[in-house]
């Protein structure tokens, strides 16, 4: 199947999902956060046996690669092998702090089910995700309130160093440029090696040292960190 994008103007995106014997879905998403970005998400549809992310489980490697750097190429390419339909940086770059997203059109065959992950800027490892959510065959307008999870790959140090690569500790960018710098690291003895709800971010109030990097007043979010909503024709 071919994918076809219809641009509404440079900040807006969306979705038409139209499985067969299924309803036509219009899809917006909205970053709730207050001062965080979300990296190139990726909207996928396919079956209930596919997965982007489990809660409870460890990260695959493709996710460890989404989480940590934003690279969804890896996901994508799970989907697409399993017969899937994905839509990848469906805002053309980074989702900003109360950015909505919506108008995008996508044909997803006979796919039942409909993910969304993308990283949260600046962390470590947190990402915004929804996970096989099933789309419903009765008309009607559906919302959705999506939490931040953790994949559990490496230490929340809540330093900014431009780290990304899997393995790598640090985070890789504030994007709004309001990130410090010289932080000596938050200690961090949590030993959950699984995808689970994010506990949040600390910070501080020193741009130019402290425990961390980030700024607690703009940096920290309480869940969920993003809405979509979905209406079914």
């Amino acid at each position: 199947m071919t994918l076809r994008k219809v641009t509404a103007g440079l900040l807006l995106a969306g979705l038409v999902v139209t499985p067969v014997g299924a309803a036509e879905l219009t899809i917006s998403i909205s970053n709730l956060t207050h001062g965080n970005h979300f990296t190139p998400v990726l909207i996928a549809a396919h079956d209930a046996q596919m997965h982007l992310f489990q809660a409870g489980e460890p990260a695959t490697s493709a996710l460890q690669k989404m989480a940590e750097g934003g690279d969804i190429a890896d996901l994508a390419a799970m989907v697409d092998a399993a017969n899937g339909v994905t839509l990848s940086n469906p805002a053309a770059g980074l989702m900003a702090p109360g950015q909505k997203v919506e108008s995008i059109t996508l044909d997803s065959q006979a796919m039942t089910h409909l993910s969304l992950v993308a990283m949260i800027l600046p962390t470590n490892d947190a990402f915004v995700g929804l996970d096989g959510w099933e789309i419903p065959t009765t008309p009607g307008t559906y919302s959705l309130t999506l939490n931040a999870y953790d994949a559990g790959t490496e230490a929340n140090d809540e330093i900014i160093n431009g780290g990304g690569m899997p393995g790598t500790p640090g985070s890789p960018a504030a994007p709004g440029g309001d990130g410090g710098s010289n932080g000596s690291g938050v200690a961090d003895t949590s030993a959950n090696d699984k995808v689970h709800i994010h506990p949040g971010i600390l910070g501080d109030t020193d741009p130019a040292g402290g425990m961390s990097d980030l700024d607690s007043r703009v940096h920290r979010w309480l869940n969920p960190v993003a809405h979509v909503s979905i209406t079914v024709k």
